[in-house]
């Protein structure tokens, strides 16, 4: 019991650092929204849509699940973990070259639906960028090091790519957001490397070995698929709608999902001190501890995540206009992604388990549910478009199939990983209803005013509706241990937490 208690202490504290984190991303990447929005116009921003949802897709598949499996193969390895580290930056690497000379190759891949010009081949050489990062990372997520991924991830990247687009709105508007996104990698990457080399070092003595290159990428290959599939189930909406309509439908759209995947990133801030945790208390077959674990962390996502989804969609208009006013048109689009990001927190904490315990039941379901999304997405915007309904209530179809899909895999998910373990893993607490109907009350006081008013509904309807929905959830919903995730925040010093559970080979 006691080290139940214990391991929640460190998901509560690793949490509050990520959640900080996660606060300064937010305050980053709403400037880039804007920046976008404003000076470069949906269709450009469509365009570059399409090519990054292509250039991250390639970034994950080389890290061969890494991002997750590292854990697990320092764990289990008797090899010195610097040189277990090099070997995964070795095949990252390797992969990441392929995947970049695939794209130099073939840069339609990234653009299906317009002309290749200007420095649009270049964008596939940045693979290499985003993958090493995520292994570092990784790699530092082992020693439970949170700091750098808040760094690179939540400062550096962020920050980088808004300051960059507004700069090269003045150099180029064609080519402005792809050379800022560029920039951004590349400055997250070297945030990640510096922080990785401090804590492992370079490899002295080693050299990659190509037998135990291959193990590592053909342990982690269910991993890589499960990482693939979430992914795929985030952002294959927006490549159905590049194909069935032009690059401006897309640029609105994408723009309603960065809005709505800011929620998501609560789920990511957990994921570099979870891992670790749960295989600690796998290791020693403590399951009743894993499922205590999971309950906890996914109450925290999906509470957090209820309370942004209410702030996006009840004033939904007035937040998509800020980004201008031609992104009004997605705002049925942003309360279905909202949505989604709610019902998806269960399933997603149950992955990082799953992936432990039942990695190929995991990848079964991951992969049948995602067929089931592009089915659906296509289902609904043929069927609208049939009716003659305008194409941005079409646009919103995809959204509508990846609410029902993420929603519909929690259950199975939360089922399967609650029958392995022999203990509940539903987060579910009524009091997050009545929260809900609560920010939903005082919201439609402020929707209700006049047009010209509507800047109260950001400036004083959100705190209200944040008030409203925390108040409840303090009084009704929480216990003492989420309350511990409200803590003192840690320092900057005290952000890399002690290495329990590290192997010290």
């Amino acid at each position: 019991m006691n080290d139940t208690r214990a391991d929640i202490d460190t998901l509560a504290k690793g949490g509050r650092t990520n959640i900080a984190g996660f606060i300064l991303r937010l305050a980053a990447r709403i400037p880039f929204l804007f920046i976008a929005g404003r000076l470069y116009g949906p269709e450009l921003v469509g365009r570059f849509a399409l090519a990054v949802v292509v250039v991250e897709l390639a970034a994950l598949v080389a890290t061969l699940g890494l991002k997750r499996g590292l854990a697990q193969a320092l764990a289990q390895s008797e090899r010195p973990h610097v040189c277990v580290v090099w070997d995964a930056m070795a095949v990252a690497f390797i992969v990441s070259l392929l995947a970049s000379a695939v794209l130099w190759v073939a840069p339609e891949i990234m653009y299906p639906n317009t002309p290749v010009r200007g420095l649009d081949r270049y964008l596939g050489l940045v693979v290499l960028g985003p993958a090493l990062s995520d292994v570092s990372l990784a790699a530092l997520a082992y020693r439970l090091n949170v700091k750098a991924a808040v760094t690179a991830r939540a400062v550096v990247e962020p920050w980088t790519i808004s300051i960059a687009a507004w700069a090269f709105s003045f150099v180029t508007i064609r080519d402005g957001l792809v050379l800022s996104y560029v920039a951004s990698m590349v400055a997250a990457l070297i945030a990640s490397l510096v922080p990785f080399l401090r804590s492992y070092g370079l490899p002295h003595g080693w050299s990659p070995q190509p037998r135990a290159l291959f193990a590592l990428a053909r342990a982690n290959a269910p991993l890589a698929g499960a990482d693939a599939l979430e992914w795929g189930s985030r952002n294959v909406d927006r490549f159905i709608l590049g194909v069935l309509f032009e690059p401006k439908i897309v640029g609105i759209y994408y723009m309603a999902q960065q809005v709505s995947s800011l929620p998501q990133k609560l789920k990511t801030s957990f994921d570099p001190i979870l891992g670790p945790v749960i295989t600690r208390s796998l290791a020693v077959r403590d399951y009743p501890a894993i499922a205590a674990q999971v309950r906890q962390v996914a109450f925290w996502i999906m509470a957090a995540q209820g309370g942004l989804a209410l702030m996006g969609s009840i004033p939904g208009e007035a937040v998509m206009g800020v980004l201008g006013p031609q992104f009004v048109a997605g705002t049925a689009a942003l309360a279905f992604l909202l949505t989604a990001e709610v019902l998806a927190s269960t399933g997603a904490v149950c992955e990082s388990a799953l992936v432990y315990v039942a990695r190929h039941t995991n990848l079964l379901i991951s992969a049948g549910m995602l067929a089931f999304q592009v089915a659906l997405s296509f289902g609904l915007v043929f069927l609208m478009r049939s009716q003659g309904w305008p194409p941005a209530w079409q646009a919103a179809g995809p959204a509508v199939a990846l609410m029902a899909s993420l929603g519909l895999t929690s259950v199975v998910k939360a089922r399967l990983l609650g029958r392995i373990l022999g203990a509940p893993v539903s987060p579910w607490r009524w009091p997050l209803v009545w929260a809900a109907l609560a920010a939903i009350a005082v919201g439609s006081i402020f929707t209700a005013l006049p047009p010209q008013y509507e800047w109260t509904e950001l400036v004083f309807g959100e705190p209200a509706i944040a008030a409203a929905y925390l108040y409840v959830l303090w009084r009704w919903a929480f216990g003492p241990a989420d309350r511990a995730l409200f803590g003192r925040m840690p320092t900057a010093e005290e952000a890399t937490l002690p290495n329990v559970g590290a192997s010290t080979s």
